[in-house]
């Protein structure tokens, strides 16, 4: 039987599976929940995770500030949280948002769209063993 985790922490389950890196966070992929378009990587420690789970609103780690940040409070710019999902290492975490406006700190909608390094390859092979 699993216990009720503490009012105010991510669940031990959760906890004792995700691997994280050695500042302890894991890579949080935003991804818009009904077209797949990938819209940008933060970073999570537990509590940031916990929050994200809890509030409906991505919540972040900033390694550069080494502060919380809610996607939107300073740009207006949210991400409604629609679904949570750990990779199969529990290495990292993909959020389906639902993105009001930019998701880059830039002003585009994606942090992916300026330096494409390869577009639409088509390589002839028939398969990966090609």
């Amino acid at each position: 039987m699993t216990s009720t985790p503490p009012a105010g922490s991510l669940d031990p389950e959760i906890v004792a599976r995700l691997k994280r890196s050695a500042d302890g966070l894991v890579p949080a992929i935003a991804q818009q929940y009904d077209t797949g378009e990938v819209l940008m990587l933060g970073w999570m420690d537990d509590e940031a995770l916990h929050r994200t789970l809890t509030t409906g609103r991505c919540t972040y780690w900033s390694r550069s500030r080494q502060e919380y940040w809610v996607k939107g409070d300073t740009s207006g710019h949210f991400q409604w949280v629609k679904s949570v999902a750990l990779d199969c290492d529990a290495d990292s975490v993909l959020v389906k948002v639902d993105q009001v406006g930019a998701a880059c700190h830039t002003g585009a909608r994606t942090c992916f769209d300026e330096d494409v390094l390869l577009k639409d390859a088509d390589s002839g092979a028939s398969g990966p063993d090609q």
